[in-house]
């Protein structure tokens, strides 16, 4: 998986956002298992302030002591679903996104073990769970959201996997990350046929 992901990733020019709002880092972990590998996702506590109850990706702001983003998404992701840094192969940053809440958010692949149990932290995640990729590939969507987005609008896929909903910039980062390895060819710019 690393072998592939490196391979693709090389290649990615991920699009900047020039925009200066509040940073934030986060983690799209990709597990090691060859044969059917796996993306990890977190479902967000309903205690929280903001993103309450919705799917996301491992990751949060970014701290003054934080060295750089990939320091802020493995920290975070440590806290949040306990993957110490030393688990995790950074592989690349994908093409930045603006949350709802104006924070400038830049994701990073990197690939995990499979079998490193993963403990969610009860404060800020609910549960954690696993989609693999090649259902993501078969592009099963449950709906597509109209979003605006820097006066554009975008054309986001909403997919369910058992009881969670993946939407919103969890989704966006998504597709950037099934276009950029598997060429999938979703067009969130355009409305579906």
């Amino acid at each position: 998986m690393q072998d592939l992901l490196t391979e693709r990733l090389s290649n990615y020019a991920p699009r900047q956002l020039a925009l200066d709002y509040p940073e934030a880092g986060i983690l799209v972990p990709i597990t090691d298992n060859e044969r059917d590998p796996e993306m990890i996702f977190t479902l967000r506590s309903s205690n929280l302030k903001t993103h309450r109850g919705q799917v996301a990706y491992p990751g949060g702001k970014r701290d003054p002591d934080d060295a750089s983003l990939i320091a802020t998404a493995l920290r975070e992701t440590h806290e949040e679903i306990g993957l110490p840094p030393d688990q995790v192969k950074v592989i690349a940053p994908l093409s930045q996104v603006m949350s709802l809440h104006r924070i400038l958010v830049t994701p990073y692949v990197g690939v995990v073990p499979g079998d490193h149990p993963l403990e969610p932290n009860p404060h800020e995640i609910e549960s954690v769970f696993r989609v693999p990729i090649s259902w993501f590939l078969e592009d099963q969507r449950e709906r597509t959201d109209t979003l605006s987005f820097l006066n554009s609008t975008l054309y986001v896929p909403c997919y369910r996997w058992q009881q969670y909903q993946i939407w919103g910039l969890s989704a966006v980062v998504l597709v950037d990350f099934l276009n950029a390895v598997y060429d999938a060819g979703i067009d969130i710019l355009e409305p579906p046929r």
